[in-house]
């Protein structure tokens, strides 16, 4: 067990499982939350190998209570965050979207040979035929240009995207740069 500035890690009781690092940013974590996460969260084990670590932010902002939940395995992250207006409410919903991920994506996470490591043999095993493959279903081709992100982001407004691709005329390296919540933008760049 550890305890300090808001984080608290503990594996699920009586369960050589899931290890869970739970920071609360604007708000206090409690027993009743941290119980909440590990309880429906923990709901994830039957997928994963013991010692997973699973790392869940909760954070307050005025009415929005905002869960972030994300859970590394070897070549990918398997991430989802939910906002409502209850913290607990939200918990429920990112254990959802995170099971229709790891359905959804299976074949794609687990033919990653590096990945295989981290999931039990019976998420392995299971067929979830129910849930759609990824479909491209268009491609585009352009040419990327050499740009400022400032610049890239006003291209983008320009086109109505939601993202934009380009090369940064700084680094010379392919960037994204995306919109965000609040009017806001969000660059993308490669570590190198």
């Amino acid at each position: 067990m550890q305890y300090g500035k808001g984080r608290y890690q503990k594996p699920m009781k009586g369960m050589i499982a899931m290890k869970f690092v739970i920071v609360g940013k604007n708000i206090e974590v409690t027993e009743g939350l941290r119980s909440a996460v590990e309880d429906k969260i923990g709901k994830l084990e039957k997928y994963f190998t013991p010692d997973t670590e699973v790392h869940v932010t909760l954070n307050v902002e005025k009415d929005r209570q905002k869960i972030e939940v994300t859970i590394p395995v070897k070549g990918n992250i398997i991430r989802s965050e939910q906002v409502s207006n209850d913290m607990y409410v939200s918990i429920d919903l990112v254990e959802e979207i995170i099971e229709r991920q790891l359905k959804k994506y299976k074949t794609k996470l687990v033919d990653q040979k590096q990945n295989i490591e981290f999931f039990k043999q019976e998420y392995i095993d299971k067929d979830f035929m129910d849930e759609e493959d990824v479909k491209i279903i268009r491609t585009k081709k352009f040419d990327i240009k050499p740009m400022y992100p400032e610049d890239a982001c006003v291209q983008m407004e320009l086109l109505g995207h939601n993202f934009y691709v380009f090369c940064n005329a700084e680094t010379e390296q392919v960037n994204v740069v995306y919109k965000r919540k609040g009017n806001t933008y969000g660059l993308i760049e490669p570590e190198i």
